[in-house]
């Protein structure tokens, strides 16, 4: 259970880490359940209730950072460092770039179709796609490429790290609707690709950015699905005119061959000039 340092192992940790994730979430859902109550008994909607996972996950590790690590919040990359501008402007670039420049493409060339739909505000869809999508974004990379990835990097390197959260991060979306085989195949790619984007940029402000970037760019700019889930579509929405395989179909361009390309080319520019002083 302990090393020779009187340290806790890795698989201790993380054991460690998801008891406190657990009683930490059942805190803030709960928080988060009683502040809709108060709401909806005063006659309002709250539309925007995302935020308990990350607040969740964000105090569990805290909580070990603190008592059991000792480290401060570069060991996870959340530092104030890790927050600047040109970090995160990066993140965006590399969020944005992968989804952007294929979607483009396949509407070019009639892959991908625009179609009018019931009018409304973009504008407003788009306000509450980034209200929703940001959290969701943060906590997901939180969970996955925060301190579980830092415990396993130090474990077992961050090539298996980038592997087995890779692997979980497809997985988590199997029950998301219309997910298939290459869906979550190209999930897989994806958490690779965020991964590699964490290991280039040592922050994982930035692998946040470019996690939300890409879903917002297909929620707000597209109108199309966002790994499977339907989004408000006012005015317009993005349809496949094309072959699943290539366009993603049902669960949205990210689940076709065009956006796995994208991720593939920016992630041979991460390996071949940003990581390679990570190899030698």
């Amino acid at each position: 259970m302990l090393t020779p340092e009187r340290r806790l192992r890795a698989p201790w940790r993380i054991v460690l880490f998801l008891l406190v994730l657990f009683g930490a979430l059942v805190v803030s859902t709960g928080v988060e359940a009683l502040v809709d109550h108060l709401v909806a008994r005063r006659g309002y909607e709250l539309l925007l209730t995302e935020w308990s996972v990350p607040i969740g996950v964000l105090i569990a590790t805290a909580v070990m950072l603190h008592w059991v690590e000792g480290k401060g919040w570069d060991y996870v990359g959340l530092d104030r460092a890790a927050a600047r501008p040109p970090i995160l402007a990066t993140g965006a670039l590399y969020g944005i770039l992968p989804i952007a420049i294929p979607s483009v493409f396949l509407l070019l060339f009639g892959e991908l179709r625009s179609v009018a739909s019931a009018p409304g505000s973009s504008l407003g869809a788009a306000g509450l796609s980034f209200a929703n999508l940001l959290p969701a974004a943060f906590g997901e990379e939180l969970l996955l490429r925060g301190y579980i990835f830092a415990v396993l990097r130090e474990a077992i390197g961050w090539r298996w790290t980038l592997i087995a959260t890779s692997i979980l991060f497809g997985l988590m979306h199997v029950a998301n609707p219309g997910a298939d085989a290459q869906s979550i195949v190209i999930v897989m790619l994806a958490g690779f690709f965020l991964g590699s984007v964490f290991l280039a940029t040592r922050s994982l402000w930035a692998t946040t950015v470019a996690h939300f970037v890409w879903n917002w760019f297909m929620a707000a700019a597209l109108h199309t699905p966002v790994s499977g889930i339907a989004v408000s579509t006012p005015d317009y929405r993005v349809i496949d005119n094309g072959p699943d395989w290539l366009t993603g179909g049902a669960w949205g361009p990210e689940g076709g061959l065009a956006a796995a390309i994208g991720m593939f080319v920016v992630m041979i520019y991460l390996h071949a000039r940003r990581l390679r002083r990570m190899e030698s």
